[in-house]
């Protein structure tokens, strides 16, 4: 494991996980101890919605949508995928510890999936994506959940400006999951 960050994601192969709660997000009740964010956001209807959603999100594409640079071991999420995300010259490591692809009940479908941070993430914790299709309504949501606590004492410092960061990259990973005629 290189001593600073790198952007080569499979520099990160070996790495540990910064945090033992993995799976995490999986649930409603996230561990106690972090930061918690919840946010949901409608993207509109119909199965082509929602596939084309599922597509961006999985394909890295939101993050790329959201003024980050991607560097991935794969072109989509996939179990112990590694992507190293880029904010200015600050490299961002995470696992995919979660994809999901599954029906949540008889009338909803969902894609998407989680990951962890690693040493070199100015962060500790765990963040999921998901996009959901209730087949019913035929209405298109994408939902994210993280927990998180900062990952040095440099970026603890930090307090509020980390949760003003954190919020606008998560309502530009939203945005970014928008159809395109939607987009802001």
């Amino acid at each position: 494991m290189p001593r600073r960050p790198s952007s080569d994601p499979a520099s990160y192969r070996t790495a540990p996980l910064t945090y033992p709660e993995v799976g995490g997000t999986a649930s409603e009740s996230m561990p106690s101890g972090y930061h918690h964010v919840r946010q949901s956001r409608s993207l509109g209807h119909g199965v082509e919605v929602f596939d084309e959603a599922a597509r961006r999100l999985l394909h890295w594409d939101m993050h790329r949508g959201a003024g980050l640079t991607v560097r991935a071991t794969s072109a989509a999420a996939e179990p112990e995928a590694i992507v190293v995300l880029g904010l200015g010259p600050i490299p961002i490591p995470c696992r995919v510890v979660d994809v999901i692809d599954d029906r949540t009940d008889g009338d909803s479908r969902e894609r998407g999936f989680a990951y962890g941070t690693l040493p070199g993430h100015p962060e500790r914790g765990e963040e999921r994506f998901v996009v959901r299709f209730d087949e019913r309504t035929g209405a298109v949501s994408a939902h994210i959940r993280a927990f998180s606590t900062a990952g040095s004492a440099v970026v603890a410092l930090g307090g509020p400006l980390n949760r003003l960061v954190q919020r606008v990259a998560t309502r530009r990973y939203l945005d970014a999951l928008l159809p395109t005629e939607s987009r802001p």
